[in-house]
């Protein structure tokens, strides 16, 4: 199971890994590190600049880590709401 798991099933996904704890320690630094890079790079500073760019580092690599995960869950949800939403429809019509 490397860091960048590109294939995941609905249910493996669904399951809390070590990716969904990277996500959120990368969400947290670049959000730090965006907040005081921009400040930084505001002022002229050379550390705002590289603040700057570790938050966008810490972007990429968040979305490297989650977003197979998130697609995965993603698509069974949609196929779960297109059967529910035939149910419905079929329960709900006037003629048969």
């Amino acid at each position: 199971m490397g860091l960048f798991r590109q294939h995941w099933t609905p249910n493996c996904a669904d399951e809390w890994t070590v990716h969904d704890l990277l996500a959120s320690l990368f969400s947290v630094g670049s959000y730090m590190f965006v907040g005081v890079g921009t400040m930084g790079a505001l002022l002229l500073r050379v550390w705002g600049f590289v603040a700057l760019a570790v938050g966008i580092i810490c972007i990429l690599l968040m979305y490297l880590v989650i977003d197979p995960k998130l697609r995965a869950m993603s698509e069974a949800f949609a196929k779960r709401q297109q059967q529910y939403l035939e149910h419905i429809d079929k329960a709900t019509r006037w003629e048969k």
